[in-house]
């Protein structure tokens, strides 16, 4: 979390920084013994708020006020942040038409909830030795079932299981 690191008062250790008050008004490009006898005055912390501005910005407030408010935004970041998987489908050279609608099916479902798809053209025995150009045929005869909009990730490779590529939502 990112207010841990955060310096305060007498752990500042720069000459001038632009200070920010309790309601947000600007104090200006304050040196930082002035800054301080600021934050003394109005009985609060002086926080560095951002430390890589030119020159740095400093809040005068409550540090515990300003690490609840920090803590709560991260909270909301990572509820908003939506864990994206990849999701497995495989597929054989011989697999049907019925049961490539249905994977293709499935793969829509899963793209439309913003998950990656890995589809895997299972190959055995002879099949391992097929021309490359036949084998990406038969991946593309999933991609072409697949009704939500989509886009090639990673472009058909040799895998260990055969070849494999990945899809994501446009």
């Amino acid at each position: 979390m990112s207010y841990q690191k955060t310096r305060i008062n007498h752990q500042i250790k720069v000459s001038e920084l632009r200070v920010i008050g309790p309601e947000g008004e600007n104090f200006g490009v304050l040196p930082l013994k002035d800054a301080l006898m600021k934050a003394e005055e109005f009985g609060v912390d002086l926080i560095e708020v951002s430390p890589d501005a030119n020159p740095p910005v400093a809040k005068l407030m409550d540090y515990g006020k300003y690490q609840y408010i920090e803590s709560k935004k991260d909270k909301q970041m990572k509820s908003k942040a939506h864990a994206t998987e990849v999701k497995s489908l495989q597929v054989k050279v011989g697999t049907g038409e019925h049961d490539l609608e249905l994977k293709a099916k499935k793969a829509s479902e899963w793209l439309a909830e913003g998950h990656r798809i890995k589809i895997d053209l299972f190959l055995m025995g002879r099949s391992k030795f097929m021309d490359f150009n036949f084998l990406k045929e038969r991946l593309n005869r999933v991609l072409k079932l697949i009704t939500v909009e989509h886009k090639i990730a990673e472009a058909p490779k040799r895998s260990p299981k055969g070849l494999s590529l990945v899809i994501e939502k446009k």
